[in-house]
């Protein structure tokens, strides 16, 4: 079990979940939709569904909206999503992974090939990156959770394989099978998590520096922006001096 402060290994800049409310929430609420159709619409009897409402009500999504989704699942009109992954490669060959959810996979794949295409990236095969990566469980905390010792700590307790803290919050990850056990235990010792979620967890890590970074937050800016992509990974480590240089 390690804590690590330097970088922030979770793949995300800072501020990446700073997104406009309301594309947030179509994101959530699509994620909560396909949970609960693929499973039973009962969270504590589904832990994908379980996951994707904690991760709406950590955005302050409203009960109602959160409601809505699951029993959109159930209904005769509801959209058909397909779950797709995307591999591809940022600048300096950082490795990067996409999920989405889309209805029409023609224009999600021309709008990912784009985006990659216009942003000093270039759109991968099927599996180009992603043996780089591990399939993990990600739990993460904000700072107010506690400090690093005790947050180690008590993820130690609950059977987490690793902790990565700073100054932001602490992100704890644990294999799949046992993530949702680990996160019941975790909330027991340190309260209600930020998230639960699937990860791709990078196993080697590119340090970026100078433009390098500008251009690889303006390639995941314009993944993200994409309403069918849900999730962007990639294996890169950018100091807090970089990202404020950015400001």
């Amino acid at each position: 079990m390690a804590g690590h402060s330097k970088y922030k290994n979770i793949m995300h800049r800072k501020g990446a979940q700073d997104k406009k409310r309301s594309g947030m929430f179509s994101k959530l609420s699509r994620e909560i939709t396909v949970a609960a159709k693929m499973g039973l619409p009962d969270p504590e009897m589904n832990a994908r569904l379980r996951a994707a409402v904690n991760a709406a009500k950590a955005q302050s999504m409203p009960k109602d909206n959160i409601q809505r989704s699951i029993d959109k699942a159930s209904g005769s009109d509801a959209e058909n999503y397909e779950e797709i992954r995307y591999e591809g490669f940022g600048p300096a060959g950082v490795a990067i992974i996409v999920e989405a959810l889309t209805d029409n996979r023609n224009r999600t794949a021309t709008n990912i090939r784009t985006a990659f295409s216009k942003n000093a990236g270039n759109l991968g095969a099927s599996g180009s990156v992603s043996h780089g990566f591990e399939r993990m469980g990600l739990i993460e905390y904000g700072a107010k959770a506690g400090d690093g010792d005790t947050v180690i700590e008590a993820a130690i307790d609950a059977g987490a394989d690793d902790v990565e803290s700073d100054e932001g919050g602490h992100q704890i990850w644990t294999g799949v099978d046992g993530m949702h056990d680990v996160a019941k235990a975790l909330e027991a010792a340190l309260g209600e998590a930020d998230a639960v979620k699937m990860a791709w967890r990078p196993t080697t890590s590119v340090e970026l520096s100078g433009d390098d970074v500008a251009t690889l937050m303006k390639l995941v800016d314009a993944l993200e922006d994409d309403d069918d992509v849900q999730t962007v990974w990639g294996n890169y480590d950018i100091s807090d001096e970089e990202l404020e240089k950015l400001g």
